[in-house]
């Protein structure tokens, strides 16, 4: 008898970030310990399908996992007494294979929103990341500020929400009270409440052009968040833990593009990551502080990175918290705690016993 641990391994989805996600599945599989795991792959189509399949790394990578002849229909079944899977067999029958664990690795919509982790939850299988409250409050930037704001636990960007049914009764008086409300201060990001990856996202130099911005972040959600732009170097720290969490050490993103979209995320050769060498000592840990205090104030447990501003006068201003940060070869979450002492592969291991542990 096996005394392997039963994972399932969640990849794809229904989102703008569906490629990414299937990136970094394939990163995982082909860093993760097979003689510790009976691994089980379910791929989630773009129209929402749901397959188990045995494609390996590289055709998950490359998007070609869907074409699999032996693909099967499959899905997380959502009772306590099940705690696995059902794969419907010929005749409309259905197999039942037990999981111990899950790991979702799901960016965006549908994966990382707390829809997923709903479902996780009330099938009573342990799994990666936080539950569906966090991960719901983390994923919308609008409710990660106020939290954040109502904490008062670290300085923030100065910003504003407008939803699409108040902006489109009058887009025109909106867009004047929006200059208002920043004193006609440019440049401004336009971003979507619910999205991942920087998809959506404008820096908006012109005054003409912030109407524009919005449709733009408008095609994504349904809420818009108009924040103010902090001239710093963008730093990033990664958290690990449930109870105690631990921060890795600090990093630093130098995007190709005039910020980080998602063309320089994971388009363009040119942007780099890098691990921060130059900061005393008390900045480094105030920095890391900052992070654990968001990490718990949005009630996050297993992983979650943190992403920062830090100005040219010293001031650490907290931009967001990613609840399923990126694990592909380029991403900065397992990257970080390489730096830090903690290999990719037993990094999977310990976000792994720590969603194990939870149950």
């Amino acid at each position: 008898m096996s005394n392997k641990i039963s994972l399932l391994i969640l990849f794809g989805g229904m989102s703008s970030e569906h490629e990414v996600s299937c990136a970094s599945a394939a990163s995982v599989l082909k860093h993760i310990n097979s003689e510790k795991y009976d691994i089980k792959t379910i791929g989630i189509t773009k129209e929402g399908n749901w397959l188990l399949t045995d494609s390996p790394a590289v055709d998950i990578e490359n998007g070609t996992w869907t074409a699999n002849e032996a693909n099967k229909t499959a899905f997380i079944a959502p009772d306590h007494s099940t705690k696995g899977i059902l794969v419907k067999q010929e005749y409309d029958t259905f197999d039942k294979i037990g999981i111990d664990v899950v790991f979702p690795i799901l960016h965006g919509k549908n994966g990382e929103d707390g829809t997923m982790q709903g479902l996780l939850q009330i099938s009573g299988i342990p799994f990666v990341g936080s539950d569906a409250t966090a991960s719901a409050a983390s994923m919308d930037k609008a409710i990660t500020k106020a939290i954040i704001d109502q904490s008062n636990v670290v300085n923030q960007a100065k910003c504003i929400v407008i939803d699409r049914k108040t902006y489109e009764k009058d887009p025109k008086n909106e867009v004047i009270a929006m200059f208002d409300y920043f004193e006609c201060q440019l440049p401004l990001f336009v971003k979507p409440a619910n999205a991942g990856s920087s998809v959506g996202i404008s820096k908006v130099k012109e005054a003409d052009d912030l109407p524009k911005a919005i449709e733009k972040a408008l095609l994504e959600d349904e809420k818009v968040l108009i924040q103010e732009a902090i001239v710093g170097r963008e730093i990033e720290v990664a958290v690990l833990g449930n109870e105690d969490p631990e921060a890795s050490c600090i990093g630093e993103i130098f995007a190709a593009n005039e910020f980080y979209d998602y063309e320089a995320k994971y388009q363009n050769a040119e942007s780099k990551t890098g691990i921060v060498f130059d900061l005393d000592e008390a900045k480094e840990q105030e920095i890391k502080e900052a992070a654990i205090k968001v990490y718990e104030t949005m009630g996050c447990k297993g992983l979650s990175r943190v992403d920062f501003f830090l100005k040219e006068s010293g001031k650490v201003v907290f931009n967001e918290i990613n609840t399923l940060p990126g694990f592909t070869n380029i991403s900065m979450y397992p990257k970080l705690w390489e730096a830090s002492g903690l290999p990719y592969d037993r990094l999977i291991d310990r976000l792994i016993e720590l969603a194990m542990e939870e149950n």
